[in-house]
């Protein structure tokens, strides 16, 4: 399981005073047979608001801490079409947002 990234609990906290309720956190992903998955930091849904009732959402949550922001962007960039990729074979209900500081 990977480990959580420096703003994971801040984006949490952004989603759940929105009104959204965060369902799974390091959502694991299934991607083949022999055991290829992936993580997402966390999925939630919004089940209040009348114009967002039932919305689904997965959040990858991205920092650039490293000195090269251009390699970390196009690192997380990738990662997120991977996961989107996954996620609407797999759980085409949720729509996957990538958050980034």
């Amino acid at each position: 399981m990977p480990a959580k990234d420096i703003f994971h609990d801040t984006v949490k906290a952004a989603l759940q005073k929105d009104g959204w309720i965060v369902i799974r956190e390091n959502f694991r992903v299934q991607v083949d047979e022999e055991g290829l998955a992936m993580f997402i930091d966390m999925t939630a849904e919004k089940l209040i608001s009348v114009e967002k009732e039932g919305r689904k959402i997965a959040v990858e949550v991205k920092s650039f801490q490293d000195r090269s922001d251009f390699y970390q962007f196009h690192a997380a960039l990738g990662q997120f079409l991977n996961c989107r990729s996954a996620l609407r074979e797999l759980m085409p209900d949720f729509i996957l947002y990538l958050a980034l500081t």
